[in-house]
């Protein structure tokens, strides 16, 4: 079955470029030049959407946002013309997984496209060998059902924050490097910007601490990476 992309893009020659691009890739694609109308067909099925920050109607942050809520296992690609960290920083804070900036060539797209299917196949279909449950002091992996819990609540986690939360947790008390987070959670092959680890740990800690500033669970150890407090 071919994997399904959504191509959310205003600017005709770009959308044209896209869709021609991943068709001849095998992709099964559906193009739109609106956010209302991509919205709509969402409920068709979308495995990765590709979308363009600067609409005519609704802005692509806040399509990233509503998608994410509706569709939390669904693969999304921020395009930006501007490539600023502003933009960049936003688009990752929406609940997107990864970003490209125009102008971009047709390798890039197709890079970026299969490293973002295959996290979302990691999430779907785990490795066998990986606990179906995993449990650490007040948190619980669940790796069937693709959800993590606080006290029996569940986490609103995207894919990619799931499965970056879910190497802190299985490797508590272990400091976790950028690279290695990179490694796990994007793939080796991953080929865009380091700072999606910066972004994404700050999200989680959001969610999951009381006082994000002052993290019981996500420890920074400054100079090294990242480490899941055994103690909590």
């Amino acid at each position: 079955m071919k994997n399904k992309i959504l191509i959310l893009e205003d600017e005709f020659s770009i959308r044209s470029f896209m869709k021609l691009k991943l068709k001849s890739l095998g992709y099964d694609v559906i193009d739109f030049d609106n956010s209302r109308d991509a919205l709509s067909f969402c409920d068709e099925g979308v495995d990765v959407a590709l979308l363009d920050v600067m609409l005519p109607d609704i802005d692509g942050f806040e399509v990233c946002r509503r998608m994410k809520v509706s569709f939390p296992d669904m693969g999304i690609i921020m395009i930006t013309a501007k490539g600023s960290q502003e933009d960049i920083v936003t688009g990752l804070n929406s609940g997107a997984d990864d970003y490209i900036v125009k102008p971009f060539g047709a390798m890039e797209l197709e890079a970026r496209i299969a490293s973002v299917l295959r996290r979302v196949e990691r999430i779907k279909h785990p490795e066998k060998k990986e606990k179906s449950i995993e449990k650490v002091g007040i948190f619980t992996v669940d790796n069937l059902k693709k959800i993590v819990t606080k006290n029996d609540e569940v986490i609103g986690l995207t894919p990619t924050e799931f499965l970056m939360l879910k190497a802190l947790i299985e490797n508590k008390n272990s400091t976790l490097d950028r690279n290695e987070l990179l490694d796990i959670v994007w793939g080796e092959d991953y080929v865009g910007d380091s700072k999606v680890v910066e972004v994404n740990i700050r999200r989680i800690r959001q969610k999951i601490e009381e006082n994000p500033s002052k993290p019981e669970y996500i420890k920074t150890i400054r100079g090294y990476g990242y480490m899941w407090s055994h103690e909590s």
